[in-house]
């Protein structure tokens, strides 16, 4: 298999650990690249020119994070990132990583291509107070748990989106507002898979 990415996206960085997890990397090459320059192989693979995009062993190419993962954890099936037992559940937790992961990255996006003063625009307001509930939310569902020994998507989803908010996004500073949420996000960082892929 053929996965393209980069070292700071952090959906590529989802399908990294996803990867870690199931013991699947070395069956995969790594196709570093910028999705900002539009690179010939990169857009071969997906006419969108986006990363992650992940060539199976078949020539079939798969985009966007959320469903490479689900790829990758029926090729692989132990240990399971989709629990049938508790799907509805994890899914939620899914979500709300992917809804945090892609208001932090699109206002990255935005400042990078019309300066920090589009923080102003109405766009990136409604993206900032999302983030908030989203962190406040997170914060009540993570809060009071006890750190598990194994890990699923949604688990992964929203401690990358955190961690993509501290390398981004400093000032939001939800370490200190929400330090439940912090000793959660500690535990789970602490995996070899996060140590590997962090965001430098």
């Amino acid at each position: 298999m053929e996965l393209y990415l980069n070292a700071t996206s952090p959906y590529a960085r989802l399908v990294r650990i996803v990867l870690l997890e199931k013991g699947l990397m070395d069956a995969v090459t790594l196709k570093w690249c910028d999705p900002w320059a539009d690179d010939v192989d990169l857009l071969k693979a997906n006419p969108a020119g986006r990363i992650p995009v992940l060539v199976t062993e078949e020539g079939t190419t798969l985009s966007e994070s959320m469903l490479i993962a689900v790829y990758l954890d029926s090729v692989s099936p132990n240990p399971p990132m989709l629990l049938a037992a508790n799907l509805g559940s994890v899914l939620h937790l899914a979500g709300l990583g992917q809804n945090l992961m892609d208001a932090a990255f699109t206002t990255v996006i935005a400042r990078k291509h019309y300066g920090n003063e589009i923080d102003d625009s109405e766009l990136v307001q409604r993206r900032s107070r999302a983030i908030q509930r989203l962190l406040k939310q997170l914060n009540s569902e993570f809060g009071e748990e006890p750190q598990a020994s194994t890990i699923n998507l949604g688990d992964i989803a929203i401690a990358v989106a955190l961690d993509y908010l501290a390398f981004r996004l400093p000032e939001m500073n939800w370490q200190e507002e929400y330090p439940q949420l912090l000793a959660w996000h500690s535990g789970v960082t602490a995996r070899a898979s996060f140590e590997q892929t962090a965001f430098a």
